[in-house]
């Protein structure tokens, strides 16, 4: 274990550096596209949107002060690092997401193919904070340490918050625009879920 290759047991400052600023580009500019079409996302970030509709505050901010209570959980569960890492992934892409409106002008963008193309986007983006030892707080960070400590899948445990958060979207949402916002949750779990597997991909 001595010899073992230190890129096996760490990622570098520089390395997670670069994977932060890729991860959370890819999410707040998959949340850009979804915010311009008026739809939602799932998770934490599902939630920040709809209180945004809801109340007129801007993403950014809605989503960073959502995420303050989880970083408890995330602290006691997940350990000082991870929850650390949390953090600067979550104000990244709450800065990002207030920035990249201002430089991205969409000028077609149609509803279904914008929120599959947003899900794919978001769920890559996720994949690189996780194996960076980061996620974007809320409901993320409870489904990572359920899947650590229990088994169970990180997608699966968000898949499962998704659909309660979809439920109250149509209170706030045309049908129409939930349902093509479903299409891009779904897209988002199936990618967490192939590619955060404990069994296939995570070295433990």
């Amino acid at each position: 274990m001595e010899n073992e290759p230190q890129s096996r047991l760490t990622h570098q400052s520089h390395e997670d550096a670069m994977a932060f600023s890729l991860g959370t580009a890819l999410c707040a500019f998959g949340v850009t596209m979804l915010t311009h079409l008026g739809l939602v996302t799932g998770q934490t970030a599902g939630l920040a949107v709809l209180l945004s509709y809801a109340t007129g505050a801007s993403f950014g901010l809605v989503f960073f002060v959502v995420n303050l209570p989880f970083y408890i959980l995330g602290w006691l569960q997940m350990g000082a690092m991870f929850t650390l890492k949390t953090f600067i992934a979550v104000s990244m892409v709450s800065a990002l997401s207030e920035w990249l409106p201002h430089h991205f002008v969409f000028e077609q963008l149609s509803a279904l193919p914008g929120a599959i193309m947003a899900g794919a986007v978001i769920g890559m983006g996720l994949i690189v904070l996780f194996r960076h030892g980061a996620s974007l707080g809320g409901i993320g960070i409870l489904g990572l340490w359920l899947q650590d400590r229990f088994g169970i899948q990180a997608g699966w445990v968000q898949l499962a918050f998704d659909a309660a958060l979809f439920a109250a979207a149509f209170v706030l949402l045309a049908p129409d625009l939930v349902i093509y916002s479903l299409a891009g949750a779904v897209i988002v779990n199936l990618i967490i879920a192939v590619n955060h597997r404990k069994d296939r991909y995570i070295g433990r």
